[in-house]
């Protein structure tokens, strides 16, 4: 046989960590790769967990204020609805006859004219 598929390992190579490792990997993948990968994964799990928790906490309390402003202030101007009442205004007014307007933009903002 000329051409032989493995290659012949050096000497320079052969006492490596590279190499070592690689030649516990190819007896125990597991052992070496798929449970330090797991075991990554669920302590990241662990450790982002209370990230989450102080995110969710945060928006809550936030809710938590609007509802109390909005329980004091929104009550008061509430008006009842009739759904004729408000079929018939929509009815009455002129939808055909209108004009298209810009809005207005900010400063330094693109009005998005060439």
């Amino acid at each position: 046989m000329a051409f032989q598929s493995k290659k012949f390992p050096s000497k320079a190579n052969t006492n490596t960590f590279a190499a070592k490792y690689r030649a516990m990997m190819k007896k125990h993948p597991f052992l070496l790769f798929g449970l330090p990968f797991m075991s990554v994964v669920v302590a990241g799990s662990f450790v982002l967990t209370p990230a989450a928790a102080i995110r969710y906490e945060k928006y809550d309390r936030k809710v938590r204020q609007v509802s109390r402003e909005e329980e004091l202030g929104l009550g008061q101007r509430k008006r009842r609805v009739n759904i004729r009442e408000e079929y018939y205004r929509l009815a009455a007014k002129d939808i055909d006859n209108w004009e298209q307007k810009r809005v207005e933009r900010l400063k330094g903002e693109s009005d998005g004219l060439l």
